[in-house]
């Protein structure tokens, strides 16, 4: 992979993997696994946000959770969606969102923290928002790709080496189930904003001492129950085209395909759902005509592949955040 900007260059590509790989890095551990200065990373992390559309922020793990992840697909009145799309991105239960079908629906990620949130939004306010026409509900039973494995890991823009020099040093995983207390909420408030807030930060948000803050943010990542992540325009990657593929499988097939998907370089995140189709993912590409490539080649020739439809995003309304119409 190569950066295909006039803007950015090979250095703003392996500042994005590094950030991927460890997104609380510093700016000298970062600089020095690269051979460069903290000033100069500073400075890329900088334009990256700034033209871009780099954002880091924490993400809580729902599926290490035990919570519900759903994806919905809405067909809506035409000039309708936009609004509709605008309104669900504003809510913090909602991961992604995107336009597609000419803009008439909308297919967005959701997370709801509890059994009342989801009831709230499947059973209450989407049937009930005017000029919504038709709603398909997935539900997430096992994820394939995505969540804390990081698209341009793929790409091998770091070697091994780099990679393990900017690995989080958390100490050994958890053998308590993954879990948010209460307390925890001021803290994940701020890194929700900005997965890159520091210790006096975090401090001065949650009123707890610093080595507080350092040990229980310690324990949140060994147990997987938050991840920071990273997001930004993969456009200047010279990836401007991304679809959900909507993929049908026999039963025996589904997990066979599901690896298979893990394993594509044009795939984000696979997952299998309930739902009207088995496996939903998420495929990155160049143009339509290298989603025509994919479609008919290494997608098509996975054995145990019954049905696949693919949605176009007209228009990406959110990743992670949501920080103003305008994006």
């Amino acid at each position: 992979m190569r950066m295909e900007s006039d803007t950015f260059d090979e250095l703003d590509l392996r500042v994005l993997d590094a950030l991927e790989v460890n997104g609380r890095a510093s700016f000298s551990r970062i600089g020095a696994v690269l051979g460069v200065s903290d000033q100069t990373v500073a400075r890329r992390y900088r334009r990256l946000c700034a033209e871009g559309g780099l954002r880091v922020v924490a993400v809580r793990d729902a599926q290490r959770l035990g919570q519900d992840h759903w994806t919905l697909r809405l067909r809506c009145v035409p000039d309708s969606a936009p609004a509709i799309a605008d309104a669900l991105a504003k809510r913090p239960d909602t991961s992604w969102i995107g336009l597609a079908a000419g803009g008439t629906e909308i297919i967005f990620g959701t997370r709801p923290r509890s059994v009342g949130d989801r009831d709230d939004l499947l059973l209450g306010k989407l049937p009930r928002t005017p000029r919504v026409l038709e709603i398909h509900a997935h539900q997430m039973l096992h994820r394939f790709y995505g969540g804390p494995s990081g698209w341009l890991r793929k790409f091998a823009v770091l070697s091994d080496d780099e990679v393990a020099a900017l690995r989080p040093r958390h100490g050994p995983a958890a053998r308590e189930p993954a879990r948010i207390e209460p307390e925890d909420e001021p803290l994940l408030a701020v890194l929700e904003r900005d997965g890159r807030a520091t210790h006096p930060e975090l401090r001065r948000a949650t009123g707890r001492s610093e080595s507080a803050v350092k040990r229980r943010l310690a324990a949140l990542f060994a147990s997987g129950a938050v991840y920071v992540d990273v997001e930004y325009h993969s456009e200047i990657l010279g990836y401007p085209t991304a679809a959900v593929l909507w993929i049908t499988t026999s039963p025996a097939a589904l997990h066979r395909v599901g690896q298979a998907l893990a394993a594509h370089d044009e795939i984000a995140h696979a997952a299998a759902t309930a739902g009207p189709s088995n496996i939903i993912a998420t495929a990155v590409v160049r143009s339509t005509a290298d989603l025509y490539a994919y479609l008919s080649g290494p997608l098509g020739r996975l054995e145990g592949v019954q049905h696949v439809e693919a949605s176009p995003f007209l228009r990406r309304i959110k990743q992670l955040t949501y920080p103003s119409p305008a994006r």
